[in-house]
């Protein structure tokens, strides 16, 4: 259990039978009176907000979450399979549970889970990934205004705005909190 001076931004808590992040706190003495602990909550499974004001003598519940360290493996065509470096016991996680970050998964890249009562919340890719250029029209030549992008596909077909200057072929690191081009790693060999 928590009690309320322990709240603070990032902390994990548990209402209802659900886990929630803090996402904001504010802690209020008016002059007569008990302190005031305000949180503005979001609900780690569903996404959805909510605010929330604990008095000193209230109790929280901690709530049942695991931290696990996990590789991609392989996807079976329904699910992405991850396994325990450990252990080899092997966790499929759905695409809508993934998201967009689907996109950025390879083979063998460490990936931190955070499972609540056995099943994934929370999945941290690895925060910068490299991949080829597949697919981008050529840059225009003498068009040099800052800050110009095109599209352009990696191989699993997801589509990012990079410069003018990168071509198919091109090794780019893409930012997998974003999904947006970082950098580019290695020209294409002609």
């Amino acid at each position: 259990m928590f009690s309320p001076s322990d709240l603070k931004k990032g902390l994990k808590i548990q209402i209802d039978g659900a886990p929630w992040i803090i996402t904001e706190f504010d802690f209020c003495k008016p002059g007569k009176g008990t302190a005031l602990y305000r949180c503005r909550l979001k609900n780690m499974i569903n996404g959805s907000g909510m605010e929330k004001t604990y008095r000193p003598t209230d109790k929280i519940e901690k709530p049942d979450l695991e931290e696990r360290e996990m590789f991609y493996s392989y996807f079976d065509g329904h699910h992405y399979i991850f396994s325990d470096p450990t252990t080899y016991e092997e966790m499929a996680v759905s695409a809508e549970t993934l998201g967009n970050q689907a996109y950025f998964l390879i083979e063998d890249s460490v990936c931190n889970f955070v499972l609540y009562n056995g099943q994934p919340i929370e999945i941290t890719l690895p925060t910068f990934i490299e991949k080829e250029i597949t697919e981008t029209e050529p840059g225009v030549r003498g068009d040099t205004a800052t800050n110009v992008t095109k599209p352009a596909k990696i191989d699993n077909g997801y589509e990012i705005q990079v410069p003018l200057f990168i071509n198919q072929g091109d090794i780019v690191k893409i930012d997998t909190r974003t999904g947006a081009y970082a950098e580019r790693v290695s020209k294409a060999q002609n």
